[in-house]
């Protein structure tokens, strides 16, 4: 956390020199905003776009993506140390039990579970029915990622589904480096790994894997991840949360409307990743309709990971949705 704090503070700094070298001689002035993220993920597309193209600029914003680990990315919030937060909404209602200042969605970009599972190449799935699938994860060593984050739950949450206890029937090994799936798989020290891109075609370049066996994006409409801040901050600068989805909304169009151009902006976030991998995840990505179309969060979508958090038992307290979720702003931007 101490970490976090100071990445923070940096780029806060060299934001404000910047804004105030780029507002000598103008009214306009620029707010700077930092928005916390878990991991850098090529999910998270839509708000990098926004950032690169310039529409957050517009609005008179200056916003940084901020990486923080082990689920610091909801307490950097909490504490004040980020504006807002990219992650799962039911993260955010297990920091909102019994918080006078609870974290409030605001707009929807990830609408897929963004998770999909991978086997060691010399296990070979039969079947697609719960009993094959028990059968074929039963005994078996996962690298699941850190607990309580989505992938680990999800991971557990199917287990679970197919008749499987998760803490006796497979050994789940939970690193909090999202990316020590692949070297865990290619070294024989786990069977199966779960993950996103760009770690898929990471594990198939280095013959870890073949394609995912199974996709969680299967479970249709999900709030995977969404952009989310603090209720006073909706009641006290309301202008600002409005400008932020403004922007956010012309990110999400043009990764769903333009796919050279968002492909453009893949390449400046990751450029250490091959393309033959980046445009496989986007074809993964488009496939699997990732992104959400109109920034809206829906009752059934955030319904899905509540369940998930529940029937894991990491969070069994329940959650009201117009607490934890906001759409004045994405309704008032389509002029609804």
């Amino acid at each position: 956390m101490k970490r976090l704090k100071w990445a923070v503070s940096l780029l806060l700094l060299a934001a404000l020199v910047l804004s105030g070298c780029a507002s000598h001689g103008s009214k306009q002035k620029t707010k700077n905003l930092v928005i916390a993220e878990p991991v850098h993920l090529i999910a998270y597309l839509p708000l990098y776009v926004a950032i690169d193209k310039g529409y957050f600029k517009e609005e008179g914003l200056n916003v940084k993506a901020v990486t923080a680990t082990g689920g610091a990315h909801v307490t950097s919030v909490v504490s004040g140390d980020a504006w807002g937060v990219i992650g799962g909404p039911e993260s955010n209602q297990i920091a909102n039990y019994k918080s006078k200042d609870p974290i409030t969605s605001v707009v929807n970009v990830v609408n897929r579970a963004n998770v999909y599972l991978m086997a060691n190449k010399k296990l070979k799935l039969s079947g697609s029915s719960d009993e094959a699938l028990a059968k074929f994860l039963k005994g078996k060593t996962i690298a699941a990622g850190r607990y309580g984050g989505s992938p680990n739950l999800l991971t557990r949450y199917l287990l679970m589904n197919v008749g499987l206890n998760p803490n006796k029937d497979v050994k789940l090994d939970e690193p909090a480096d999202a990316a020590a799936v692949v070297s865990l798989v290619s070294q024989g020290k786990a069977d199966i790994a779960n993950g996103g891109e760009p770690q898929i075609n990471e594990g198939i370049k280095k013959g870890a894997w073949n394609e995912p066996f199974y996709g969680f994006p299967s479970l249709g409409d999900y709030a995977y991840s969404v952009v989310s801040v603090k209720a006073s901050t909706i009641k006290k600068d309301p202008e600002t949360v409005q400008k932020f989805v403004n922007a956010m909304l012309k990110g999400l169009k043009v990764v769903n409307e333009d796919k050279e151009e968002a492909y453009k902006v893949l390449k400046k976030e990751f450029p250490t990743t091959p393309d033959a991998s980046l445009k496989a995840a986007m074809d993964r990505a488009y496939k699997d309709n990732l992104w959400s179309k109109d920034g809206y969060i829906t009752k059934a979508s955030v319904a899905k990971p509540m369940d998930v958090v529940k029937k894991t038992g990491i969070y069994t307290h329940g959650y009201q949705y117009s607490k934890l979720v906001d759409m004045q702003f994405v309704e008032k931007a389509q002029g609804k």
